[in-house]
């Protein structure tokens, strides 16, 4: 069987396959279940995520990637070597080449670690390319001109800001802030405004349902379910999306102001660029409603949402897969024969 080249976006949250030739053939969660007793991975991606909350006290279900990079090692490579596994089967004849998104602003550490795991999960060589860089191609900006193109990736664990042109990232930018601290700040509010413990689910249902990025945009009200932290009864209350808003401020800010900051260290003629083709938002967090509003509103420039931003750095790796060699060099950070 001939192994095609393939393309993971391995998010925090995530993990999106692509296949040369076939485009995304697989989006799963980044989750692995394991059994603490014996140490043996029990499921991964979907089927494990379904455990998260519900499991015995033996059964974990783990997210082996925080804040964009590998805090589990033996478990990435695990999961990795699932999902390769699961895209060719257990029979291939040839190793494939991989392409893996880092953050930009990953250490050499970390991305060592990225390509060690893919090596040991059985590919024959390993790029690595950053994640803002994939977020642009696969939205469709024309990173290989010299003309300047700014792209917010929001992802679960880190945000990157990048104003890139000629195939390189001229400024760039990346904090540990991302879809999970949105959730967790969700989850903090609930306890403590409303004696009320929540899961991980539910706290991400709560922000794509009613989370806003502005207080007073669009306001709705959801009902949320949970344990009475006082009673230690199930309870359901209703939450308005302004309380919301007030909760995640810190974290929406946090990532304005990094666009911001950007923007004042790019050379002029490029934020001539940017003002004319405006800033494009990637990642799953750009569909945090009113985000793309209030980055406009805060630096006067033109925003826009990619169109399917969950699937943009997996385009955009699999559009570099697709033909390696028109790309400029410095497009790769890193790579690897194993």
């Amino acid at each position: 069987m001939f192994a095609s080249d393939i393309g993971i976006d391995l998010g925090t949250a995530n993990v999106l396959v692509y296949v040369k030739g076939k485009g995304i053939v697989m989006r799963e969660p980044s989750v692995v279940a394991i059994d603490q007793n014996t140490n043996k991975i029990l499921s991964v991606g979907e089927e494990a995520r379904q455990m998260i909350g519900r499991t015995p006290g033996h059964i974990v279900a783990v997210r082996p990637l925080k804040d964009g990079v590998i805090a589990n090692y033996d478990v990435t490579e695990a999961m990795l070597k699932y999902f390769i596994h699961k895209v060719y089967g257990r029979h291939r004849i040839l190793r494939p080449r991989v392409v893996v998104c880092a953050p930009s602003g990953g250490t050499s550490v970390e991305t060592r670690a990225i390509l060690e795991a893919c090596a040991e999960a059985g590919a024959k060589k390993v790029y690595i390319i950053s994640e803002p860089m994939a977020a642009a191609i696969g939205a469709g900006l024309d990173i290989t001109q010299a003309s300047g193109s700014m792209v917010v990736d929001i992802g679960g664990g880190t945000t990157d800001v990048a104003v890139i042109s000629l195939g390189g990232d001229v400024v760039t930018d990346s904090i540990k802030t991302g879809g999970d601290k949105l959730d967790e700040a969700i989850s903090r509010y609930a306890k403590k405004a409303h004696n009320l413990a929540i899961g991980d689910r539910t706290a991400e249902e709560i922000k794509v349902t009613i989370g806003r990025a502005c207080p007073d945009y669009q306001p709705a009200a959801m009902e949320v379910r949970g344990r009475d932290l006082v009673s230690g009864l199930p309870r359901t209350i209703e939450l308005p999306s302004q309380e919301i808003s007030e909760c995640i401020q810190e974290q929406i800010l946090a990532i304005v102001d990094m666009v911001r900051a950007v923007l004042e260290k790019t050379p002029p003629e490029l934020s001539a660029d940017i003002i004319e083709k405006g800033i494009v938002l990637t990642g799953g967090g750009a569909l945090l409603t009113g985000l793309d509003l209030l980055i406009q509103k805060e630096t006067g420039i033109r925003t826009i949402v990619a169109e399917d931003p969950m699937s943009c750095v997996a385009l955009g790796i699999g559009m570099f897969l697709e033909s390696l060699s028109k790309w400029p060099d410095n497009i790769i950070v890193a790579s690897r024969t194993a």
